[in-house]
């Protein structure tokens, strides 16, 4: 029965991250499938998800179309972050060492205004400190220090981003 309320869950996340209505897509998101999303938050449509009772996103911060979010593990993400279109981030992948290909991995925690551009994927049990930035199309598979710029495949450092931020992220729009 677990796994049937569990695949419930699922469509209907996926179902109504395809309405082009924000405000109901996050009543959705935090009443009936248990996501902690703060005020002044925006997740843009088509998101796909594993356990969503396990994603946390705190305020002022965006998660842009198609995008996948993986909370079997825990993900936190942190105030003021901006996710790009079509980001994928996990927290469970399979061991290939494993003679029974058994599953493993960890929390994934965003810091405070920290951006992962478009396309780019987080794997399993990474940190991507405050102020990070992670480059369009990289796969991280380690920590990301604070205000720390990465990029590639897998994910090296490329530069150091300013530590002077002074904003809060409020971009909504109504439908879409």
């Amino acid at each position: 029965m677990r796994l049937y309320l569990q695949g419930l869950k699922l469509w209907i996340g996926f179902v109504v991250g395809r309405i082009p209505w924000h405000a109901f897509r996050l009543f959705v998101y935090r009443r009936f499938l248990g996501m902690k999303i703060g005020p002044k938050t925006t997740v843009h449509w088509r998101l796909a998800f594993f356990a969503p009772q396990g994603i946390t996103i705190a305020n002022n911060s965006i998660v842009g179309n198609d995008c996948f979010l993986d909370g079997r593990l825990g993900l936190d993400i942190g105030g003021n972050v901006n996710i790009g279109g079509h980001v994928q981030i996990f927290t469970v992948g399979h061991d290939p060492q494993s003679k029974s290909f058994a599953a493993k991995g960890g929390r994934v925690t965003i810091g405070p205004r920290a951006y992962v551009a478009s396309r780019a994927t987080v794997l399993p049990s990474v940190t991507i400190g405050e102020g990070a930035v992670v480059a369009a199309g990289a796969v991280v598979s380690k920590d990301v220090a604070p205000y720390t710029i990465v990029g590639g495949v897998p994910a090296q450092v490329i530069g150091q981003r300013t530590q002077d931020l002074d904003y809060d992220l409020d971009f909504h729009m109504p439908f879409q």
